[in-house]
């Protein structure tokens, strides 16, 4: 058993490896407890090792969007909106966070096939947003997922632009004065196919400051380091201050629009 765990751990990386001698003498100690015991309510009826627990820190933070997701998540607590619409972010992450304090609405080109309390469902395809959303709506999000517009990932149609059709329409479905929390990976503006979109931080504040007040932007950079309220006027923009692969989170508020000359 021990040589077997020991080769199953060295493809599992060190920190499984270094796992194996306290997993084994655990074993031991657990089955001589067991075995003392003249009628024991349990028996061990089988192994499924776990490797990385010992040594991990507490809880699993999947990279960018446990930050992400609890910090827009607070924010939509404090602005405490009328009606609240997330494009394509986490179910298990930040939709969950907020269905925990209030209803929200989600829209994904993908199906969901089991109903939660507090999130109502609505399976779209983004690029052809149906028309009885438009304006619809006071507060949106759409979390590390308007990269992969476009890009066929999700069984969407490979469109180039797909991305600019998204945020067009995520613009028509706010009303004036709403408020739009988005993020996308940030570093050196290319396209990974077909993971993913990379964009300039100053790619995205030229597409973006046009149609909306940007309230507030924060980044989390290559080393997982969260900071909040950085100035898009710092030189470090046009280096994406230093990230390859970070996330930017823009925190925007819709334009309203111009009044109408009179007649």
């Amino acid at each position: 058993m021990i040589v077997r765990l020991t080769r199953i751990a060295f493809g599992m990386g060190w920190n499984a490896v270094r796992t194996v001698p306290y997993f084994t003498r655990n074993f031991f100690t657990l089955r001589r407890q067991l075995r003392a015991d003249p009628d024991p309510p349990f028996r061990i009826g089988g192994f499924f090792p776990f490797l990385f627990d010992r040594f991990a820190e507490s809880g699993y933070l999947v990279r960018h969007y446990f930050q992400q997701d609890l910090h827009v998540a607070q924010r939509i607590f404090d602005h405490q909106p009328e009606r609240h619409l997330d494009i394509g972010s986490r179910i298990d992450g930040f939709v969950a966070h907020v269905a925990a304090f209030r209803e929200i609405e989600v829209l994904d080109i993908r199906p969901l096939t089991r109903s939660f309390p507090n999130i109502r469902f609505r399976q779209v395809d983004l690029m052809n947003m149906p028309a009885d959303l438009r304006l619809s709506c006071d507060s949106i999000s759409s979390l590390h997922a308007i990269e992969h517009f476009g890009l066929g990932r999700y069984g969407d149609p490979v469109d180039s632009n797909g991305y600019l059709k998204a945020l067009d329409h995520i613009h028509a479905l706010l009303k004036p004065g709403g408020k739009f929390y988005f993020s996308v990976p940030v570093g050196p503006q290319q396209i990974v196919y077909n993971a993913h979109r990379i964009f300039s931080i100053d790619y995205l504040v030229s597409l973006l400051s046009t149609r909306y007040r940007i309230d507030e932007f924060a980044l989390i950079d290559d080393q997982e380091n969260f900071h909040r309220h950085l100035d898009l006027r710092s030189p470090e923009v046009k280096n994406n201050f230093g990230c390859r692969f970070g996330c930017g989170i823009f925190e925007l508020t819709k334009h309203h629009e111009p009044a109408r000359a009179a007649l």
